[in-house]
């Protein structure tokens, strides 16, 4: 028995059936639409063209970390010098026409030069598998458990486009964790969510990842209601916590895991949770 299973089988029988029907009507009452705005899946969300979804969806996930008014202002300007076809622009990308267009954008940790390398980088993916969904699913294995052997080679073949076509920062490897580093990889997991799960407020535009085969975006807010509900045992917020978390919610919905995750987040992002007053928590007869 794994770890995560170990854990799994202590939210069992009553507590069990009652943390469900929680978290049922949690995602059952979810103002989906109203929450998405200042959420970073907003700016997918702007385009029908599923290569459009996946580009904007990447760049958005991988700016997402601090102020979200910070980091949205970023993403706007990026999309915008990119025209209303991310996917277009990607495809006919040049380093020598096209760098001067995001001159002055930069980001805490990335620079200019780290987002120009990001498109290059994205523009040879796209030339050489046809799109971000098939430079993932390539080394995605039916038996794997997880996406996470995916996920590090397709992060591994980046990191070698990268130092291919310029010199590769701290911020452009900031962009790109990888969970064979341990790396709880949050906003790429996250935009694997976007683009896998089917239900609101997710895409489900690529097809050859399971839901089941997901993990949790770990980030303050999931690893506290984690811990709180029992779901993890773990101390640390790793790749490790993220897959144990996600195998205890497999008992709720073996098949679609983080179908709970974004209400969960935005309980913590909108105070919801309590973080030093859990005894006020709604959840807290539950757990």
């Amino acid at each position: 028995m794994t770890n995560a299973s170990r854990t799994a089988s202590r939210v069992s029988g009553g507590k069990r059936s009652s943390l469900k029907k929680r978290l049922d009507a949690l995602h059952r009452t979810c103002n989906y639409t109203a929450r998405i705005e200042g959420d970073p899946i907003e700016f997918p969300h702007r385009y029908r063209n599923p290569r459009d979804i996946e580009i904007a969806g990447l760049i958005a996930a991988v700016l997402a970390y601090g102020r979200v008014d910070l980091f949205k202002a970023v993403v706007e300007r990026i999309l915008l010098q990119m025209g209303e076809s991310p996917a277009a622009f990607l495809s006919r990308f040049s380093l020598k026409r096209d760098t001067k267009r995001f001159g002055g954008i930069y980001y805490r940790f990335n620079t200019t030069d780290d987002i120009v390398l990001l498109l290059q980088v994205l523009h040879l993916l796209l030339k050489k598998h046809g799109s971000i969904e098939h430079a993932v699913a390539r080394h995605l294995q039916a038996t794997d458990e997880t996406v996470g052997p995916a996920l590090a080679a397709c992060i591994d073949e980046i990191h070698l486009l990268a130092k291919k076509n310029g010199a590769v920062s701290r911020g452009f490897a900031q962009f790109f964790p990888s969970p064979a580093s341990g790396s709880a990889c949050k906003r790429l997991n996250l935009y694997l969510r976007w683009m896998v799960r089917a239900d609101a407020p997710d895409f489900g535009i690529w097809k050859s990842i399971r839901p089941d085969q997901l993990v949790i975006p770990l980030d303050l807010h999931i690893s506290r209601i984690g811990r709180c509900f029992g779901l993890t045992a773990r101390k640390s917020d790793d790749w490790k916590t993220a897959v144990e978390i996600t195998e205890s919610l497999k008992q709720f919905e073996p098949a679609d895991p983080l179908k709970y995750d974004f209400a969960l987040c935005h309980l913590g992002i909108t105070q919801e949770c309590h973080v030093t007053k859990c005894r006020i928590c709604k959840f807290r007869s539950t757990v």
